[in-house]
């Protein structure tokens, strides 16, 4: 039988590190309500709507571009 090994243990960190991260001061964390994760939700969902589709504009751009090479190797 094949025994599972433990995963290795994560290496220690090194006692620099923690002085560092505990001297910076951060920002207080505040709970969002459900209202706030579902609006947060809309904008970046609008923000990629509208990155997608400035994308289709350049690739449909292209590809009359292309429709127009290819009507041109079809009449020669």
């Amino acid at each position: 039988m094949k025994k599972s090994r433990a995963p290795d243990p994560a290496p220690p960190r090194s006692s620099i590190a923690t002085t560092e991260a505990t001297t910076t001061v951060r920002k207080a964390w505040k709970k969002k309500t459900p209202a706030e994760v579902v609006l947060a939700q809309i904008d970046r969902v609008r923000e990629d709507v509208e990155r997608k589709e400035e994308e289709f504009k350049e690739v449909k751009r292209q590809l009359e571009k292309l429709e127009g090479a290819r009507k041109l190797l079809e009449e020669a």
